[in-house]
């Protein structure tokens, strides 16, 4: 009598689009000579086990890192040595990278680094990563090995857990108490994992031996992720979030502005819930910008943002919401409106908001046409006296809801 565990077929991602790339194959054929085998392995085998698009794609492979080069090279394959020392090197076919790194498992590490050893055991390559949906390889048929036999059962759960013992994972490096929290907002869907959250705030100082730049990034993926509460309140929760951001953070503001983006069916723009998350005013946004390192770029956006919402209301009348888009641009009065109605106790499918919101679709605003020439043309000086002189041309303009005209503005110069 047959049992469905004894027909069940093996595991298969041989008929995934990416599969099917002669590149990938290349790279197969060179490093599977010699006794050797390479394996894909990690996140493009996660992402396409839970149907969502992939990006890199690396291999795993026994061979160490100078038979790589030598099997890649002997197949006239480009090699660049990204992390000779860790094991790794990149491929790279007709333009495309593939990251090759050989098994190893870790001989010594400090909470951030590791110094490792070579092996071809493949459990003990699994054992040393973090996520038991990270350890699962493809060989070039397309067949899935699970050598732990955790991650598939916890990809198809959508379950986020460590391997093995989750304070000995998060004590080899830090960051992998903020790729918890970031894996369980993109990929978790179910409670988050007791163990796993307990061992995070056990080891939670050890968050301090991060960069800034580190924090910085993986706090932007978790607060872009499609369903980012779960991991939200548990960081809230652990004082893992007011280690971060010396705030213990707006939740419920940051909670309906996600919201407000899913029904509007908008791009997920992380400083923007930065901003909602962590701001009241322009003292927070420098604070975070420094303490996160932000870019120049997201520190300005993030004070901008601090500074404009408050002119947002759902009251404010149509001139000035012109007015407010023409000063602002499209991005940052959209990101203003955002947060704006996420502070207010208004509905989802408020109609005055939503309005503003569209105001962008339906109102382009116009060009300001006088120059400084039509000033010089009209016996002004080079100066301080010229520019002053334009910008309450243009301030007039505006007050007039951009309706006074080229010729009437420049009539006006000198009228009180």
């Amino acid at each position: 009598m047959n049992t469905a565990a004894q027909t069940q077929r093996p595991l298969s991602v041989a008929d995934a689009e990416w599969f099917q790339w002669p590149e990938l194959h290349r790279v197969f054929d060179a490093l599977n000579t010699e006794g050797h085998e390479a394996r894909v392995v990690g996140g493009a085998l996660r992402n396409t086990l839970m149907n969502l698009p992939i990006s890199d794609i690396d291999f795993a492979v026994t061979a160490e890192p100078e038979e790589m080069i030598r099997l890649a090279e002997a197949a006239s394959l480009k090699t660049v040595l990204t992390g000779l020392s860790h094991g790794t090197i990149t491929i790279v076919v007709d333009g495309i990278p593939f990251e090759a790194t050989s098994l190893r498992h870790d001989v010594e590490t400090d909470g951030r680094y590791a110094k490792v050893a070579f092996t071809r055991d493949w459990a003990a390559d699994a054992s040393r990563r973090d996520f038991t949906i990270n350890a699962l390889y493809a060989d070039a048929g397309g067949q899935v090995y699970d050598p732990l036999g955790e991650g598939v059962s916890d990809i198809g759960a959508g379950q986020i857990r460590f391997i093995g013992q989750a304070i000995e994972r998060i004590r080899e490096d830090y960051l992998r108490i903020l790729r918890f929290f970031r894996f369980t907002a993109e990929y978790g869907r179910s409670s988050i994992d007791s163990d796993g959250l307990a061992a995070c705030i056990e080891g939670r100082d050890g968050l301090k031996q991060l960069s800034a730049e580190r924090v910085r990034t993986e706090l932007l993926r978790i607060l872009a992720a499609d369903r980012p509460m779960l991991a939200l309140n548990a960081m809230a929760d652990s004082k893992i979030l007011e280690m971060i951001l010396d705030t213990e953070g707006y939740l419920q503001i940051f909670a309906r502005l996600a919201e407000i983006e899913t029904k509007l069916n908008l791009h997920a723009y992380p400083v923007r819930r930065l901003a909602a998350l962590s701001v009241a005013g322009p003292d927070d946004a420098g604070r975070i910008a420094k303490k996160l390192k932000l870019s120049n770029a997201e520190a300005s956006s993030l004070k901008s943002m601090a500074i404009h919402t408050s002119d947002m209301c759902a009251n404010l009348p149509l001139r000035g919401q012109r007015e407010a888009l023409y000063r602002l641009g499209h991005d940052l009065y959209s990101d203003c409106v955002l947060i704006g109605w996420s502070r207010s106790n208004d509905a989802l499918n408020d109609e005055h908001w939503r309005l503003m919101m569209e105001l962008p679709r339906r109102w382009t605003a116009p060009e300001f046409e006088i120059s400084g020439k039509d000033l010089l043309a009209r016996g002004f000086e080079p100066g301080p006296e010229l520019g002053k002189a334009l910008g309450e041309l243009e301030e007039r303009w505006i007050a007039s809801d951009f309706k006074l005209s080229r010729d009437k503005l420049l009539a006006s110069i000198g009228k009180s």
